[in-house]
């Protein structure tokens, strides 16, 4: 049975994936997630249900558009998979628990945020707050009201933690050195994860997100800034970084307290 619910999971999540993807895509522009329904960009046309089967539609397809042939972007299928992906490590990892309800929730935030930083530069708190109440709901439910108020601290702890790091960073640089929904997003890693975790999320999202930042910032090297916010044109979005690194976190599930103890008894 283990095998069939880890399908199933699999199944749901590049569902929820393809949908994710048009809401990080369309709710940060203002646009409806509902209508227009999903079409080729390029030509306008409306996709048929045989056009809208996660991961196989872009296979039978042949990443190109069924009207206009323009190619589709690998990165769909990718996405859905990817979500698959997740939903089944996280139940295999938690099983049917409340443990999997925070997990799927956390994970869908996530994913949808990966989307919408990356195609917007914006984290929309809608996604935020609405999550923000869930898990808060899930975890009174699952653990009761003491460790709600718990997580709900160390929300708020990791929410100031990232806000003084911005500030810090903006003296440093002298120009905004994060963004809003990055900070406020910390309060959900907080939530979630733990205070402890939520700051280790930051520096492995810093150790993943710097070669790509090398990368760019040696590729645009000459590249002159839009107005006068001093804002590159070619921008990377921290808020990927720092949902890929939580998810790597959420399900490591690596007790990074138990390893402290050891190494200080050690000492």
């Amino acid at each position: 049975m283990e095998i069939y619910y880890t399908i199933v999971l699999f199944i749901f999540g590049t569902v929820l994936g393809s949908f994710y993807n048009v809401v990080g895509y369309r709710l940060p522009k203002g646009e409806s997630l509902l209508f227009p329904s999903s079409h080729c960009t390029k030509c306008n046309h409306k996709l048929g249900a045989s056009e809208l089967v996660p991961i196989f539609s872009y296979i039978f397809l042949r990443g190109k558009c069924k009207n206009c042939g323009d190619k589709i972007s690998l990165f769909y299928p990718i996405f859905e998979l990817a979500s698959g992906l997740l939903f089944a490590i996280s139940y295999l990892i938690f099983g049917f628990s409340i443990e999997l309800a925070i997990a799927i929730v956390f994970i869908s935030t996530l994913l949808i945020i990966i989307i919408s930083d990356y195609q917007t530069m914006i984290i929309p708190d809608e996604v935020l707050i609405f999550s923000s109440v869930i898990l808060i709901l899930l975890t009174y439910i699952g653990y009761g009201l003491q460790t709600t108020f718990n997580s709900i601290g160390a929300g708020v702890l990791a929410f100031a933690t990232m806000f003084l790091l911005k500030k810090f960073g903006d003296l440093l640089f002298h120009k905004e050195s994060m963004g809003g929904g990055d900070i406020k997003l910390m309060f959900l890693f907080g939530l979630v994860l733990g205070y402890a975790m939520a700051v280790i999320s930051i520096f492995v999202a810093s150790f993943i997100a710097l070669p790509i930042a090398i990368y760019f910032t040696y590729k645009y090297r000459d590249q002159k800034y839009i107005d006068d916010d001093e804002i590159p044109e070619h921008s990377i979005p921290f808020g990927p970084f720092l949902a890929i690194a939580a998810i790597l976190l959420l399900l490591s599930q690596i007790d990074f307290q138990f390893v402290i103890t050891l190494l200080t008894h050690t000492n």
